[in-house]
């Protein structure tokens, strides 16, 4: 019994020895040091045939600037932009023509600029068109042909993007650059800038298509302003003004309907056409102006057109009778207003 007491008394001090012999090892900081060995480049003996080498330096003369311009992306925009640009000329020339006639040339300049907008349920449209053409005629003095200005605007809004019908509100303004004259008499001008001018002004309806050159407008309520700022002509009471006043007005019903398309290749047909009768006056007495273009393409700079103009006005009487004293004894009557246009000419686009 004695022994195995001993055995295992000796056995646990040797283990507790290790032990703390074990731990003080762990404890001692490390000894151990590193060495880094770096190796030498050793030069290649040998090189496949494909391999170039070349320093590692850039030479600006081996550098070939980039000559391509890319375009950067740009925001899409909701704005059309049309500009038209025309000169129409007409000659005739005769040198010992048997059967006669007179040297006579003819000038039309026009210009035609739209701005539009359009994106979801707002529609706005503006147009400029200016129109002014001269003939010299030998024997004779230069003569006005052609004489317009009309600037129109329309704000037109829908409730959702299924409709084509949309409310709109319609500004139009039409007048002249120059006089106007009775010709031959050239001392006293029938008409002037501003003298007529007028001006529509109304709320209505507008059925605007999507992808169609098509517009129809109808206002149950428009202001129509005529002005003659002349005072001489106003004192005549001229185009329906009271003598001596320089605007009258009406309220009334119009109908503005406008139609571009190309019936045949290279043949575009334009109509404009304005309906309008007053409501106190002369209620159900339609004046009419209507407009038929016909722009036939000969190539990209050159272009003919054909067209009619028609003007039915109640206020523009013809034919008047004034006595010695000034006193109107027949204010007249309104007529048909014609006038037919055909031109060739340069028409530039941009």
């Amino acid at each position: 019994m004695r022994i195995v007491v001993f055995l295992v008394a000796f056995v646990g001090v040797g283990l507790f020895t290790r032990a703390q012999t074990d731990l003080q090892k762990a404890l001692e900081p490390d000894s151990t040091s590193t060495e880094v060995v770096r190796i030498k480049a050793v030069p290649l003996q040998g090189l496949p045939r494909s391999v170039k080498l070349t320093p590692a330096r850039a030479f600006l003369s081996n550098v070939t600037p980039i000559r391509k311009r890319y375009k950067r992306a740009a925001p899409r925009s909701f704005w059309t932009q049309i500009h038209k640009v025309g000169l129409n000329l007409s000659e005739a020339a005769f040198v010992n023509w048997n059967a006669g006639g007179d040297n006579a040339i003819s000038i039309l300049a026009h210009a035609h600029v739209e701005r539009n907008y359009k994106f979801r349920y707002l529609d706005w449209n503006n147009v400029l068109r200016l129109r002014y053409g001269l003939n010299a005629q030998e024997g004779r003095a230069l003569r006005k042909t052609e004489d317009q200005i009309r600037i129109s605007s329309s704000l037109s809004f829908r409730k959702d993007t299924l409709t084509d019908w949309y409310y709109s509100v319609n500004v139009n303004i039409n007048t002249q650059f120059s006089d106007g004259f009775q010709y031959p008499n050239r001392t006293d001008p029938i008409s002037r800038f501003m003298a007529p001018g007028y001006l529509f002004l109304g709320l209505g309806k507008s059925y605007i298509p999507q992808g169609k050159a098509l517009s129809l407008y109808l206002s149950p309520l428009t202001l129509k302003s005529t002005f003659v700022l002349d005072e001489v002509l106003s004192n005549q009471g001229a185009f329906g003004v009271n003598p001596g006043e320089k605007v009258f007005s009406e309220i009334g019903f119009l109908i503005t309907n406008t139609w571009q398309k190309e019936i045949l290749k290279n043949v575009t047909l334009n109509h404009r056409i304005t309906l309008y009768t007053d409501y106190l006056r002369s209620f159900g007495n339609i004046d009419v102006d209507w407009e038929v273009d016909f722009t036939l393409k000969v190539n990209q700079f050159i272009s003919a057109n054909l067209g009619a103009h028609l003007i039915y006005d109640d206020d523009v009487r013809f034919e008047e009778v004034v006595a010695e004293d000034g006193t109107i004894i027949d204010p007249g009557t309104p007529r048909i207003q014609l006038k037919q246009l055909l031109g060739v000419g340069l028409l530039y686009a941009f």
